[in-house]
């Protein structure tokens, strides 16, 4: 698939609060032609700082976001532990203590899952601003994409450790919380819970983003230094009720 065809299919598929933040590819790669079919020189050195201008504010743009995004999930996971403890507390003798667990179950997935569309965000946008670099190097003969990648390599759109880690401590509380069951039972109840998930928008967002970026992530003959590292799913129950779910479209 053609990068600009999955960029725009991640685009839909994306929260539609995110839609604009994600990298203007198209207008990127009509000012590349502008700079391939100029031919007085300073036409197409003004073509070429108008390109390097666009990156640079794609770039403002991603981490604008991102850190925005940061910023609440830090808060949301600080309130869902708040909620944790409080039912914990109250002790399995409440009446509804199984319906707050079960509603703390369900945002913990949710939040889980806006997490890991945060993650595919940082690696669609970082793997296009590669391909529009390698294009810009190729039609022009230029040598901007390695200092440039090296320069996004240090932003904070594509550092996402923060997350990593809050995405990794959502695992770990619904894997003490809900453990798995060994049972065939309990393995044919987790897989009915993943198909009644599967009807809310998040969860087919984050099922449609972690295809993508194994995908994009699976090493291959043209890996390169370029290229993001091969992703590996952590062994956790959440991992495996979304890899039980098929591909899904999303209209």
């Amino acid at each position: 698939m053609k990068f600009g065809k999955r960029l725009k299919q991640q685009i839909e598929q994306s929260l539609p609060g995110w839609r604009d933040y994600f990298l203007s590819y198209k207008e990127l790669k009509k000012l590349l032609r502008l700079i391939s079919s100029a031919s007085p020189p300073l036409e197409c050195g003004k073509a070429e700082a108008e390109f390097v201008y666009l990156l640079n504010d794609e770039i403002d743009k991603f981490n604008s976001f991102f850190m925005e995004q940061e910023e609440d999930f830090i808060i949301h996971h600080k309130e869902l532990q708040q909620r944790i403890e409080k039912v914990m507390e109250s002790g399995s003798d409440q009446k509804d203590y199984k319906e707050q667990l079960a509603k703390i179950r369900k945002d913990i997935v949710n939040f889980h899952g806006e997490m890991v569309l945060l993650m595919n965000y940082s690696n669609i946008n970082y793997t296009g601003l590669a391909k529009i670099l390698k294009k810009y190097d190729k039609r022009t003969g230029g040598v901007l994409r390695l200092p440039f990648i090296q320069k996004v390599l240090e932003q904070p759109f594509f550092t996402t450790d923060l997350v990593s880690r809050l995405i990794k401590d959502c695992e770990n509380i619904l894997d003490s919380m809900f453990p798995p069951r060994e049972s065939v039972a309990g393995t044919l109840r987790r897989e009915k819970e993943a198909l009644a998930l599967a009807g809310e928008g998040i969860f087919q967002n984050t099922v449609a983003a972690l295809l993508t970026m194994q995908e994009m992530r699976r090493g291959s003959s043209t890996l390169s230094h370029f290229s993001l590292p091969p992703l590996k799913f952590p062994d956790s129950d959440i991992i495996h009720t979304l890899q039980i779910l098929p591909p899904i479209q999303i209209p």
